[in-house]
């Protein structure tokens, strides 16, 4: 059992927007042949991502779900850096626009920032909001 404080209240995942941990290339296991070799690749991020998630709030919650869903996302994300509220209601914008558009009213942002946001690749996302 630990007993330290384990990292406090700090990020424990990565890529993440507070110098948290990232991976140590030095400990990654070998390439293993496997007919030829396997290996960690980087992962190439797509907007496939948001096809399921949008399909769900449109096509699956009711009325009463979205505002439910909207409403805990307001109440739990409205004590995040505002950086962070802009980013991640720009990824629910992807999913769906008004999605985006109802947790941004709720989080009184600028809507035609978040959807501009929504517009650009991850990195730029990432560059447009530090």
């Amino acid at each position: 059992m630990r007993t330290d404080p384990n990292g406090g209240s700090s990020p424990n995942y990565w890529p993440n927007s507070f110098n948290g941990p990232e991976p140590d290339i030095s400990l990654k296991e070998p390439p293993i042949d496997i007919s030829g070799q396997a290996d960690r690749y980087p992962y190439t991020l797509t907007d496939d991502d948001f096809v399921q998630p949008g399909n769900l709030y449109r096509d699956v919650m009711t009325d009463q779900d979205r505002e439910n869903l909207v409403g805990n996302i307001i109440g739990h994300l409205g004590g995040a850096q505002k950086r962070i509220q802009l980013r991640q209601t720009a990824l629910f914008f992807k999913a769906d626009p008004d999605y985006g558009h109802q947790v941004a009213k709720g989080l009184k942002l600028d809507v035609k920032e978040v959807e501009s946001l929504a517009n650009m690749s991850h990195d730029e996302r990432v560059k447009a909001t530090l």
